[in-house]
């Protein structure tokens, strides 16, 4: 028998995809479209302007090496995010509240997992769908693996219950205001229109996501040897507990502290615009909670607190060097033209195949532009004019655009908030994708479906603003 294929740290793939990107900006024709400050003040492409470069820039392995410490700085807030939540989840385990709570948890769902996978996936889902929350979710990573762990399960459902509510609630969002409502402004539609059709496939979506995630989970737990961890260590290992202890009074005020942090939270990024240092801010505050409530002294917290930001050293290095992929593509001046190049087939072929080939061009981009809003900036208003030429209606252009930055955001290694899940549980990336390409080749057929029916009964055209001939 042939020795299994050694597949590299996960480190080295995102090296080696940095390598890819540089040896990229050599071979591809540098090129830019015209660009105009839009009324949110962002940089806007304007279609119908792409030109080559004349005098390319031609990037260096030294650049190359340069572009790794840019890439941790441009990466700064998810990663200083993610050690300030490593840090204060510690802070939590050491009063023994998460380990109290993975016990009552257990009591209730011990039996009966596909409960816990269900709402774990559908509100997550509803979260990212409404306010687009992503890396506020990264608090429950540690907790869910521990509690996966303790129902013999492994990271890689706890992993999945937390991507696919949130690929999934980004890709059939209803309204949230980081993708949608852009997406919409820039297509010259109403916003919050067609949010029938989003709503009504919201739920099916779900349930896709859930199936996926609960079969795996099935697998593992009537057979521990078929798990994708096998051989890979958890960062919990060492640190599982024989018996849980009881949710007493202190715990409760503690959860119910958290539960006063996030609904901080949610306000100051539905209300103020926060993001990551905000939110930052408002968990180094809990921990400051955390240790009164649970009567830790100063010295103990901030031992702990260490503890807990050392543990995930890897994971910040992991989210630094995937921004340096998108980094390489801009240095190199090559994105504009992988967005030109590929939107230029998609006038040579049927409606409904356009929709299909909007929704392929926009994952693909996804890669190179991992940034939600970035990518609605750069590909709309070249989707916008493209679809008019084709008869694609322009809500159907932005439904298209949302499925494909929504779901391959569970898989594009360039998405600092996925890797930063990934790292925090210990999941190597090519693991998840041999768990999560599955899951998107569903998600996408039943993207093309609804799409292909969404330009045949003229979703979008109740909307559709008159081109002037």
């Amino acid at each position: 028998m042939c020795q299994t294929l050694k597949v590299p740290h996960t480190l080295i793939l995102l090296l080696g995809m940095m390598v890819i990107a540089l040896f990229a900006t050599w071979v591809v024709p540098q090129g830019f479209f015209e660009t105009h400050l839009s009324d949110s003040g962002r940089q806007m492409v304007v279609a119908g302007t792409y030109q080559v470069i004349e005098e390319k820039t031609f990037l260096t392995p030294w650049d190359l090496l340069t572009a790794i410490p840019r890439a941790f700085a441009a990466a700064q807030d998810v990663i200083f995010f993610v050690l300030i939540v490593g840090g204060v989840l510690a802070i939590a385990r050491a009063t023994g509240t998460v380990d109290a709570l993975i016990g009552r948890l257990l009591e209730k769902y011990g039996s009966k997992p596909e409960k816990l996978i269900f709402m774990v996936v559908f509100c997550f889902a509803m979260a990212s769908s409404s306010i687009g929350t992503a890396g506020e979710y990264i608090p429950f990573v540690l907790i869910l693996v521990a509690l996966c762990k303790a129902m013999r399960l492994d990271a890689m459902t706890a992993v999945g219950m937390i991507v696919a509510g949130y690929g999934i609630g980004y890709g059939v969002s209803a309204f949230n205001p980081f993708t949608v409502l852009i997406a919409q402004q820039i297509a010259e539609i109403p916003v919050y229109s067609g949010i029938w059709l989003r709503f009504a496939i919201f739920v099916p979506f779900v349930l896709i996501g859930f199936h996926h995630v609960w079969q795996y989970a099935q697998k593992v737990k009537q057979d521990p040897s078929s798990s994708m961890m096998i051989g890979v260590s958890c960062p919990l290992d060492g640190k599982e507990q024989p018996s849980y202890p009881k949710l007493e009074s202190r715990h409760q005020m503690i959860l119910g502290s958290f539960l006063i942090t996030l609904t901080i939270a949610v306000w100051g990024i539905a209300t103020k615009g926060w993001y990551l240092y905000e939110l930052g801010g408002v968990f180094i505050a809990w921990g400051a909670v955390i240790a009164i409530l649970g009567k830790l002294s100063a010295d103990e917290t901030a031992e702990r607190f260490i503890e807990g930001v050392s543990d995930l050293v890897t994971t910040a290095i992991l989210i630094g060097v995937a921004r340096g992929i998108a980094l390489i593509l801009e240095d190199g001046q090559i994105l504009h033209t992988l967005v030109h190049s590929m939107s230029m087939p998609l006038s040579y072929v049927s409606a409904e195949i356009s929709a299909v080939g909007m929704l392929v061009i926009q994952t693909l981009l996804n890669t190179f532009i991992p940034s939600g809003s970035g990518q609605a900036y750069v590909t709309m208003p070249l989707m916008v004019p493209l679809g008019d030429l084709v008869g694609v209606p322009r809500q159907v252009a932005v439904l298209a655009y949302q499925f494909g930055d929504g779901f391959s955001n569970m898989i594009i290694p360039t998405n600092a908030v996925l890797m930063g899940i990934i790292g925090m549980a210990g999941v190597p990336y090519a693991h998840w994708f041999r768990f999560c390409l599955p899951l998107l080749l569903k998600l996408m057929a039943a993207a093309s479906v609804v799409l292909i029916l969404a330009v045949y009964f003229g979703y979008g055209l109740d909307v559709q603003p008159v081109i002037a001939q």
